[in-house]
């Protein structure tokens, strides 16, 4: 439906029309804008906060990731590639080892993680089931969009829109 409707769009005279390919959740998890007055439908996405959570690379050293893990709050990076997706967790209590090892070799791989397009809703649940303060968020490709925290989906939640 969606290339047809932009091709209507054009055809009506609209300049500049675009055929989003991954759907209407997709668009909401990334917080773009909305028009209209029905429900809203929240999901992770919309409130990932990309500076609530560290980013290591692969290559980074132990001691340089030690390092900067001493001046967050949580206990851990998230280790990424060079097109920032997530492979893997790098926890402060698996940093053994020399200072010049590469996170990779220690890092646990493949951490949980949540789609952006999860909804808010049922993830607070289970995270409060699991007494799990944050996740992870990622795009449908993997790309870290940040962490959610329970406290977040509360207000994303109870905020009217």
């Amino acid at each position: 439906m969606s290339p047809r409707a932009a091709w209507q769009l054009e055809a009506m005279g609209f300049g500049d029309v675009s055929d989003f390919v991954d759907g209407k959740i997709e668009w909401i998890s990334h917080g773009l804008p909305l028009e209209g007055t029905g429900p809203h439908f929240a999901v992770a996405g919309e409130i990932a906060d990309r500076d609530a959570v560290l980013a290591c690379r692969i290559g980074d050293r132990l001691g340089d990731v030690a390092q900067a893990l001493d001046t967050v709050p949580h206990d851990y990076c998230v280790v990424l590639n060079d097109h920032d997706i997530v492979l893997g967790r790098m926890r402060k209590r698996n940093l053994h080892g020399p200072d010049d090892t590469a996170v990779q070799h220690v890092m646990e791989p493949g951490p949980t993680t949540v789609r952006a397009t999860e909804p808010a809703k049922g993830l607070l649940e289970r995270m409060r089931n699991k007494k799990v303060p944050a996740v992870i968020v990622t795009t449908n490709k993997g790309r870290l969009m940040g962490t959610v925290s329970q406290h977040a989906l509360d207000r994303l939640l109870s905020s009217p829109h």
